[in-house]
């Protein structure tokens, strides 16, 4: 038979070993407390995209629009009257200079040179018989000056009834095109009205207001490329032909004319296009696309993406070995991942999505051109395309 002591004895080491088990239970609950605590949270990384800075050929250029107008354009007029008899020529027709165009009705202008020969015989010999009189003093010294100046003026009456014959005859000032015809076969034309319009059609040129910063830049004799709206994907090339030597102080431009000789024959006055003028080229230029580029206070920056710096790894204490944990840390310290360092940077010429960088970049940085507006210095991101980056890190793990 057990006795009352024996039972208590029990009833404290039952408790003692309760209390124990909770101690224990109660040091592995705090040190699972510890390591979670200590597990650093996950890395919220930004989306991004990279591309590569290299090297590249950039041309430097001034873009402008401008419509194509004829280096030579003509009115042609009547300079005489009578009706329209003849047209050798119709509209679209090229001519030369020189060439017939028209004739008018002549009968008058025939018959005033018909008349004005005679009148002209007639003073002719009047002075011959002068010239011989005065020899033998038969007449005054003032009758052989009229006779003299009646001579000249039947003379210059010829001439001019002559001239007036030929303006029944119209022909081309310059040459070109036939752009207009003005009148028809029939009609009654007076003295200055309009016949036809000629335009030409080589050369043609294109009148740039370029602004005056780029006036120690442009030169006559630089190469211009040209762009018709009417002609979709066909260029054309020219020339600067001069540059005018002012600056309109309203506008703060200066003309500058840009020469083109079309062969094809495919460029017309009037059309409207795109004037490209290359005034410097560089065949090794450190390049990035223009998206990456951010433009803030003045200064001109990229976003350069890099490895970040391994964590040492922390100490983990013994006594904790034992506890298991079920969340991990969204990044190990053996794989830190990307950060973004932002960069200023010294750009140079543009040309298309390309942009010069001067200073501030080295070869093969990688640059943020997708994403950049969400990140800051330091940043964390993950690099969408990166593939972009296989060269790069591994040369690094290298």
């Amino acid at each position: 038979m057990t006795s009352p002591s024996m039972n208590l004895k029990n009833t404290l080491r039952l408790c003692g070993a309760a209390l124990a088990l909770c101690a224990v239970s109660a040091c592995n609950s705090d040190g699972a407390a510890a390591q979670l605590k200590d597990a650093k949270p996950a890395v919220n990384a930004v989306p991004v995209e990279v591309a590569k800075a290299t090297r590249n050929a950039i041309s430097a250029s001034y873009s402008g629009t401008a419509s194509l107008i004829a280096d030579h354009e003509a009115q042609v007029t009547s300079k005489a009257s009578g009706v329209l008899m003849k047209l050798h020529v119709e509209e679209g027709m090229s001519v030369r200079e020189g060439q017939l165009l028209a004739e008018l009705d002549d009968a008058s202008a025939v018959a005033s040179v018909a008349q004005a020969e005679a009148l002209m015989h007639k003073a002719d010999a009047t002075f011959a018989y002068a010239e011989q009189s005065i020899k033998k003093q038969l007449i005054s010294k003032r009758e052989y000056d009229q006779a003299n100046f009646d001579m000249l003026s039947q003379r210059a009456a010829y001439q001019t009834a002559r001239l007036q014959l030929t303006y029944t005859h119209i022909v081309a000032p310059v040459s070109g095109v036939i752009a207009e015809r003005s009148a028809k076969l029939g009609n009654l034309i007076q003295i200055n009205q309009n016949l036809f319009r000629i335009v030409g059609m080589d050369p043609l040129q294109a009148v740039l207001n370029v602004p005056e910063r780029q006036l120690g830049i442009l030169k006559a004799g630089q190469a211009v490329q040209l762009e018709a709206d009417a002609l979709p994907g066909k260029t054309f090339a020219g020339d600067i032909l001069r540059i005018a030597p002012v600056v309109d102080s309203a506008s703060g431009t200066f003309r500058v004319t840009c020469e083109f000789h079309d062969k094809s024959n495919q460029l017309k006055p009037g059309m409207f296009g795109r004037v490209e003028i290359v005034y410097d080229h560089r065949d090794d230029a450190l390049t990035v696309p223009r998206s990456a580029l951010i433009e803030e206070d003045g200064e001109t920056a990229v976003f350069v993406v890099d490895r970040a710096a391994s964590p040492e790894a922390p100490a983990i204490n013994k006594a904790t070995t034992a506890a298991k944990v079920d969340s991990k840390p969204a990044q190990s310290a053996s794989d830190p991942g990307f950060v973004a360092h932002r960069q200023l940077v010294k750009v140079g010429y543009s040309e298309g999505d390309k942009v010069e960088i001067r200073s501030g970049l080295d070869e093969g940085a990688q640059v943020i051109t997708v994403g950049r507006n969400a990140v800051r210095d330091g940043t964390a991101v993950q690099v969408l395309n990166d593939k972009v980056l296989a060269d790069k890190v591994t040369g690094a793990k290298g």
